[in-house]
């Protein structure tokens, strides 16, 4: 049966590979050629992360507001950082499992731009999120005397519609910029996922406009707000050194761990996925890469979060087990 479907996909990627015209309606997703005997297990190990971070990411989303230990405006943060991991997973984790399943499958162009623009956005929020949550670390240690007068909620709360409006707007230029693009043949993507080097390669129009318009964005948002977080610990390091107890230094670190780490591995995997040189990298290398950055890391930041923060493990304790 397995070589039966292996063989009706190698068939329905020859026939759509030898169409030629502008106005074809879908793409191939061949995922992961070479799995063999591993697609089943790949694909329970996957339903589970995915399961798994569903329901991590939901227990944050829902303790938060119902919590009086939460009510700090970080805790309101991670909630929507949670948010940014559902959107995430959910655009890209239940497509992936059945191109993973069938060993390859069509995707229609609406969805396959549908997909990217969401994937496109949800990036961009989610490097927003973290510099919000390094700014109100570094507010919290270096400033703690004005950290209630200036990250009060009204603050808050702007930071967050900002960190989503810049997601959605940012994603809808560089959308608008891809409708513009023909589409000529081949359609298929060496991808699990409608990402957009693969897309570009596929066009037969100029892809200057969108080239530009990425690297700008990937400028702004990415280098610059990596750069403001860098900056914004060298600050809170600074600060933290200061204190004399060694028992506040661990504290005030303590209180800092959980957003560093999941900022180097967010960071780690884009960098290494989309700034580092694509040559010598084979296409399978670049494919767990962003594995790792659309299915693992959703998973990781709501673990990180919750075994590293006392507060966030009581609530949820007394969330599930109704205690009061």
């Amino acid at each position: 049966m397995d070589e039966e479907t292996s063989n009706l996909t190698s068939q329905h990627v020859q026939n759509f590979s030898k169409i030629n015209h502008t106005n074809f309606s879908q793409f191939i997703l061949l995922g992961f050629q070479d799995l063999h005997v591993l697609r089943i297990p790949i694909f329970m190990l996957l339903t589970i992360t995915y399961f798994a971070t569903i329901v991590g990411n939901l227990l944050i989303i829902a303790v938060v507001p119902t919590s009086r230990q939460l009510c700090l405006p970080m805790y309101r943060f991670l909630s929507h950082l949670s948010i940014c991991d559902i959107l995430i997973s959910t655009n890209i984790v239940p497509n992936t499992l059945q191109v993973i399943l069938l060993g390859g499958s069509p995707l229609s162009f609406s969805g396959c731009l549908t997909q990217l623009y969401f994937f496109g956005a949800s990036a961009i929020i989610e490097c927003c999120l973290l510099s919000v949550m390094s700014y109100d670390r570094y507010l919290a240690i270096c400033k703690p005397l004005h950290y209630s007068a200036v990250m009060n909620y009204r603050v808050s709360h702007y930071l967050v519609v900002w960190s989503w409006l810049v997601g959605f707007l940012q994603s809808m230029v560089t959308h608008s910029l891809i409708l513009q693009l023909q589409f000529c043949g081949p359609n298929v993507i060496d991808h699990f996922f409608c990402d957009l080097p693969p897309l570009l390669a596929l066009s037969c129009s100029d892809t200057s406009a969108v080239e530009i318009a990425v690297s700008i964005v990937s400028i702004v948002v990415g280098i610059l707000q990596l750069v403001f977080i860098m900056v914004t610990y060298i600050c809170i390091s600074a600060s933290v050194l200061q204190i004399s107890s060694s028992t506040g230094r661990q504290k005030a670190f303590s209180t800092c761990s959980s957003h560093l780490t999941v900022v180097g591995t967010y960071y780690g995997t884009l960098i290494t996925l989309y700034l580092a040189p694509s040559r010598g990298y084979s296409f399978n290398f670049n494919k767990v890469l962003s594995l790792l950055n659309t299915v693992v890391t959703p998973l990781f930041n709501p673990i990180i979060y919750t075994l590293r923060n006392r507060d966030i493990k009581s609530s949820i304790g007394k969330l599930v087990f109704m205690k009061k």
